[in-house]
């Protein structure tokens, strides 16, 4: 699949996957400075980058999971979901969960992002829905063994 994109920024990075088995593909920050985002903080960060998802797919932004591993900094709303028809500048929510203050540099990679299949639906309302094992067993409704 080809998927046309926009550097917005001579310090942009195009997206790329680490190693051949990758599913996401790292995105890098695009930064004039660098960002501190300290314990609890929440910041979007510039990717430099805008990108056209054909229609039928989505582009989700999910995090690194060396930075949130490492460092307790995770993408926000992760998956976050760019859309088919969006032309603005990719932006990543970063949030601090660790203890420390962390440091994002120009080019350091921030997010993964996935290229997704989905469909649209159509409701059809009934009365009833089918029986399953499960039921209306919600949170929990499982176990944990």
């Amino acid at each position: 699949m080809e998927i046309e994109i926009k550097l917005l920024n001579a310090k942009a990075q195009l997206p790329e996957y680490s190693t051949s088995g990758s599913a996401g593909l790292d995105i890098s920050s695009c930064l004039d400075e660098t960002i501190i985002l300290n314990h609890g903080e929440v910041k979007m960060i510039p990717t430099g980058i805008s990108i056209a998802v054909p229609p039928g797919f989505e582009c989700q932004v999910r995090s690194r999971s060396g930075l949130a591993a490492k460092n307790g900094v995770f993408a926000l709303n992760s998956p976050g979901t760019i859309d088919s028809d969006y032309r603005g500048e990719v932006k990543v929510i970063l949030a601090n969960f660790g203890n420390d203050p962390f440091e994002i540099k120009n080019g350091m990679r921030i997010a993964q992002l996935v290229i997704a299949k989905y469909e649209h639906i159509n409701w059809n309302v009934v009365e009833d829905l089918s029986e399953t094992v499960r039921g209306d067993g919600g949170f929990g409704s499982t176990g944990v063994h």
